[in-house]
């Protein structure tokens, strides 16, 4: 059995690395990718995971099956394109930390994945299905993301969705909203950003984007906030917790890592005891979630950055966080 069983892309991002002795850009190689992000994020926490995807037969998408081999992710599901070559993506950093994105992906092999690739018994194991819409800006991924999706809803899984707009990646702005709202349909647990939230729903106003998205049927909605917190919507209530204040290096994969924490806790439960559980305790799950972002965001890269249970309650002012103190 698999806590969480993630598809969709896994890439290289390129990260600022300071300048060479002739004051040009240097770039370090990291390995990124939102669903690989999620999977690592539990797998330090001590949770299994899998991923399902593509990369290139190439040195990029062997360094990548190797890192999430050496982060106890389950890689069976991992597929090589002879045909197209792994995408890469480099970061840019304004002075605050935040990220901007330039993509090498002309297709990349993670858009060629079809249906016939996928490991639906992978699926069939896991607790909970997470994807996000990067896989979906084109085809044949387009198709499998959405058809893995509604395979793991049929089957009784949590489902889990992370938008993750990326302009860059889409034709335009309409076709974007299109195809990321096709995905809510199955969706059971939701995070967006509150550009993600506007993008849906047409408006950034927290409280009514949520309640028209709860309306539809997604029950629990997490709106990342950056360094303001999360903003959040489920059956026992609705509300606002900040974040902890950190010195910011990086902000790739921080909100994967938020979502990781989420998951973390959630693999434990039913859908029906996440539904019933107390404010306090949901809070409690988003004081932690909100540790893993914060904590991320305090060193370069995506995994290589994600903290350790330890680290985390440590942060948090708990040495000793278990399921026991939540429930």
């Amino acid at each position: 059995m698999y806590d969480v069983v993630a598809l969709g892309e896994l890439l290289i991002d390129f990260t600022p690395f300071g300048s060479s002795e002739r004051g040009n850009q240097l770039f370090e190689q990291n390995p990124g990718g939102a669903p690989a992000n999620v999977l690592a994020a539990i797998s330090k926490l001590g949770k299994k995971g899998a991923f399902i995807g593509m990369v290139g037969q190439d040195q990029f998408g062997s360094f990548l099956r190797e890192v999430l081999a050496e982060n106890g992710i389950e890689v069976s599901g991992l597929k090589f394109s002879k045909t197209y070559q792994t995408t890469l993506a480099f970061v840019h950093l304004d002075q605050d930390g935040d990220r901007s994105f330039s993509f090498y992906r002309n297709p990349g092999a993670d858009l060629m994945l079809s249906s016939e690739d996928v490991d639906y018994d992978l699926i069939k194991k896991a607790k909970i299905f997470h994807f996000g819409s990067v896989s979906m800006t084109k085809g044949p991924s387009r198709e499998t993301t959405l058809a893995a999706a509604k395979f793991a809803k049929e089957k009784g899984l949590i489902v889990s969705y992370d938008p993750n707009y990326r302009p860059p990646l889409w034709n335009n702005i309409t076709e974007a909203k299109t195809v990321i709202k096709s995905g809510l349909k199955y969706v059971d647990i939701l995070k967006v950003s509150q550009e993600e939230l506007e993008l849906i729903t047409g408006t950034n106003d927290l409280d009514k984007g949520t309640a028209s998205l709860y309306e539809q049927g997604i029950q629990v909605i997490f709106v990342t906030l950056g360094p303001e917190g999360c903003y959040y919507r489920y059956p026992g209530g609705i509300g606002k917790m900040a974040t902890y204040k950190v010195k910011v290096v990086d902000t790739t994969g921080a909100g994967d890592a938020f979502l990781g924490g989420i998951l973390y806790w959630f693999s434990q439960l039913t859908l029906q005891e996440i539904y019933k559980l107390s404010l306090s305790e949901l809070r409690k799950i988003i004081n932690f979630a909100n540790g893993m972002g914060a904590l991320t965001t305090t060193k370069k890269g995506g995994i290589p950055a994600l903290p350790s249970l330890e680290e985390v309650n440590l942060l948090i002012g708990n040495l000793h966080l278990r399921k026991d103190d939540i429930f």
